[in-house]
């Protein structure tokens, strides 16, 4: 059993493409609320972390944004889904265990067993946010197809058959983040005053 600080008011499930600008919007949400309101978990730190160790590599290289966690990417996807057919909420547990904030958000959700677990386990709290950008801005930004996990399941596995509650759209000629994440951030303060 998985030990709690206390329960989440609200949580906060992000998705989205490889540089369509997750961790830049949630960073964004984490200075709005501040870090005694919110925490940024993040799933693919117990998948690193739990990769690292079982194949002796650098935690630190796996977590950067270099070469070397590029090429340790597919492999990494290919381990990461054995053990999530094995136990779906394995990595979800991992990075949720010691959260004590009232708003919790989830800056890196994959597949549709990542959302189903937070759905499950927090059903009232549970709000899905979808990220997207352009294929070309996405370039700009140093995306780069590539074959094995642009097309895996942990970049299109919530490609459809989601109705994200927000869909932000995070290119230079959208509304501003500002307006678009207002309404999130309106909720995920009305949470923090219930606490």
């Amino acid at each position: 059993m998985e030990v709690r600080l206390s329960e989440p008011r609200l949580v906060l499930v992000f998705s989205g493409k490889r540089k369509s600008g997750k961790d830049y919007v949630t960073d964004l949400i984490h200075r709005r609320l501040g870090p005694d309101v919110c925490c940024i978990l993040r799933l693919s730190g117990p998948l690193k972390q739990q990769y690292a160790q079982e194949h002796n590599l650098d935690l630190d290289q796996l977590l950067g944004t270099g070469i070397y966690k590029e090429e340790h990417r597919a492999d990494m996807i290919r381990w990461g889904e054995t053990r999530r057919r094995q136990d779906p909420g394995f990595f979800c547990r991992l990075a949720t265990r010691g959260a004590w904030q009232p708003v919790w958000v989830v800056s890196d959700a994959r597949r549709l067993s990542d959302l189903q677990w937070f759905w499950s386990e927090f059903p009232r709290q549970t709000r899905s946010v979808r990220v997207q950008s352009s294929e070309k801005t996405r370039q700009e930004r140093g995306w780069s197809f590539a074959t094995g996990v642009d097309d895996a399941e942990s970049e299109c596995g919530l490609d459809s058959g989601v109705e994200f509650d927000w869909i932000i759209t995070n290119e230079a000629d959208a509304p501003s983040l500002d307006e678009q994440l207002q309404p999130i951030l309106k909720l995920a303060n009305e949470a923090a005053d219930d606490h």
